[in-house]
């Protein structure tokens, strides 16, 4: 064992040295033990008042990107780096980011190779993507294992509502057409009234933390897996950078209500029947709130060809890509001359015939 500084092993649990190869289990006050992962839940009032224990509470040294504005934590040892987010360099200054302590992180599944295997293939898939970026991208830099910030939720709700439940039966009426009577089948909906209660317990509803990526992007790599999260341990982060929440958990409340809110409006036309239903009103009750931290891994890649950044980003843990679509206007323009001259052929053989 040569002293250097080990790294999280994807898809193990295992700390291995890039340097002199040598490889360790994670002690147990490091990682995974056997049994299921207990992660506490935290008190979403307490939080939003600033009473939160001093233990919950971390401080880290950050760096925040001129040009995008992300915020990843660096090492002590690190002066100058690149934004993960956007290729933009960046020399670190004394910055701190005191916020709320991981509770939970989805450890890194697939290796560096792997993920730049999903990337190359969904690039492969793009036929309208110039050749260049593409030969870029699969002979290019080293991709970073960000630990993107996320929150999670949990509530208990009860929802009162009222609306209309919409019974659908048919009618029929004859009808003139181009002077001819034509018998037709109408469809017509009898309304009633309705009113009633739903109740859903929430667990874990995800909202991302962090504006450095577009929310398309991180949308697109869902399902995550969180059943597998572990209790946060510094060693999952050995090798990785951490990305700083920016979205706060009141702001993440906010996101969160209105998933709980569209899922509440199924559990009512669930509730409500018929074929159609109208809601004109709901109240809900939100009921001990609870909340927690946690890390999700994405491996991304930020490429700059001719003279505009691509940004790419694979779920660490399925492999699913997501990212800027690039368009090589020479591909496209053969396409349309391509599209022309079959178009011209089959007019030309059509007056033929």
């Amino acid at each position: 064992m040569c002293g250097s500084d080990m790294r999280f092993d994807p898809g193990t649990s295992q700390l291995v040295c890039d340097h002199c190869g040598h490889s360790r289990a994670m002690a147990a006050d490091e990682g995974p033990w056997d049994g299921p992962p207990a992660i506490r839940e935290l008190d979403f009032a307490t939080a939003v008042r600033r009473e939160l224990d001093t233990a919950e509470i971390e401080e880290t040294r950050v760096v925040s990107c001129p040009s995008c504005g992300a915020q990843t934590e660096v090492d002590e040892a690190t002066q100058a780096t690149e934004c993960p987010f956007c290729a933009t360099p960046v020399v670190t200054g004394t910055g701190t980011h005191r916020h709320i302590k991981p509770k939970g992180v989805l450890p890194f599944a697939l290796a560096e190779a792997q993920a730049r295997e999903a990337m190359t293939k969904w690039l492969g898939r793009l036929w309208f993507a110039p050749n260049g970026l593409k030969d870029y991208a699969r002979k290019g830099r080293k991709m970073n294992g960000i630990y993107v910030p996320y929150w999670t939720y949990d509530a208990d709700t009860t929802t009162r509502y009222r609306g209309e439940r919409g019974d659908d039966y048919y009618v029929t009426r004859t009808v003139m057409r181009n002077g001819k009577r034509e018998t037709v089948r109408e469809r017509r909906t009898r309304w009633s009234r309705r009113q009633g209660t739903v109740a859903r317990f929430f667990d874990d509803v995800l909202v991302l933390a962090s504006r450095s990526l577009p929310k398309s992007y991180t949308d697109g790599l869902e399902p995550w897996d969180l059943k597998e999260l572990q209790p946060y341990r510094p060693a999952f982060l050995a090798g990785f950078r951490a990305e700083g929440y920016t979205i706060d958990l009141d702001e993440g409340y906010e996101e969160a209500r209105a998933k709980m809110a569209a899922r509440i409006k199924q559990d009512i036309r669930r509730d409500i029947g018929g074929d159609r239903q109208r809601i004109h009103d709901m109240d809900t009750d939100v009921r001990d709130v609870t909340f927690k931290h946690i890390l999700l891994p994405v491996w991304m890649a930020a490429y700059k060809y001719n003279g505009k950044s691509y940004r790419f980003v694979v779920n660490a843990r399925t492999g699913k890509v997501q990212g800027e679509r690039p368009w090589s206007a020479w591909k496209i323009a053969f396409a349309v001359i391509l599209a022309l001259i079959v178009a011209g052929v089959v007019f030309y053989f059509g007056q033929d015939m």
